[in-house]
């Protein structure tokens, strides 16, 4: 699928708003922009730029980003504004994240930018959207039947997004042309032990539609937990199934650092 920012199209509560306000011009709508480490995945640990845009055309029902998703809230930044910011830090690595990032058609002109200022870009995306833009690591998340908002499991009680994140969280076609493109990692996060068989059907099937070899190296398994609490209660399974399964484990660093507190 393309990049987009026909945000009305793909989420809604929090669509209008997005809409409503958005300025002339290249810009995006910013959730937080921080430096910090890398708390995921092959660059666990990496000092990095975090630029977090608000709006996502998926609802986790355990999603870490509460404000990019379910309730978006967001201040709106032009691109040279954005790439000042990060110009201010002391870091070569930036990781645009959300929400969903590819969304936003500034997302791909931003990247553009960066790469031409020579830093290393990570995108976080849930695989849905492929951009057209430069990116030296995708960071892909496919969204297992777990993640799905149940009407019991609805932050928001209503239920309205369990048919709708049920129908887009996969995209074969998408996370096949994501692979072939460009460096990945396949980062799932993991609930319990009964994710597996959807996880090692999803990579055996993306094995078969994509024309790159995917290695178990590059198949990481990570706890779901927004709190160190939480990621006890996970992280000890989640390891066992890594190793297993012969998948990589990746530790939420963040969380074990900082806990939940925000721009960590």
């Amino acid at each position: 699928m393309p990049v987009t920012s026909n945000v009305d199209d793909r989420e809604r509560g929090g669509a209008e708003r997005l809409a409503a306000d958005a300025p002339d011009g290249d810009a995006l709508p910013i959730n937080e922009l921080f430096v910090s480490l890398q708390g995921e995945g092959k660059l666990a640990g990496v000092p990095s730029v975090f630029v977090r845009t608000s709006g996502c055309n998926l609802r986790c029902w355990f999603c870490d980003s509460y404000h990019t998703s379910w309730e978006p809230t967001h201040a709106w930044m032009g691109l040279d504004e954005i790439l000042a910011e990060i110009e201010s830090f002391d870091a070569d690595h930036v990781v645009l994240t959300g929400g969903e990032p590819l969304i936003h058609d500034a997302s791909a002109t931003l990247l553009e930018e960066l790469a031409e200022r020579g830093y290393h870009t990570t995108v976080e995306t849930n695989g849905t959207i492929v951009p057209d833009a430069p990116v030296d690591l995708a960071s892909i998340s496919p969204k297992l039947a777990s993640s799905t908002p149940t009407p019991e499991r609805d932050p928001t009680g209503e239920g309205e997004w369990t048919e709708r994140h049920e129908k887009r969280r996969i995209d074969l076609d998408a996370l096949a042309t994501l692979v072939d493109r460009f460096d990945f990692q396949l980062k799932f996060v993991v609930t319990g032990v009964d994710d597996m068989p959807e996880i090692e059907t999803l990579v055996a099937d993306l094995r078969e539609a994509s024309n790159m070899p995917i290695y178990d190296d590059d198949v990481l398994l990570m706890p779901e937990g927004q709190t160190r609490e939480q990621l006890d209660a996970t992280r000890a399974t989640v390891a066992d199934l890594a190793l297993e399964h012969g998948y990589r484990y990746t530790p939420r660093i963040h969380v074990d650092l900082w806990n939940d507190a925000p721009e960590k």
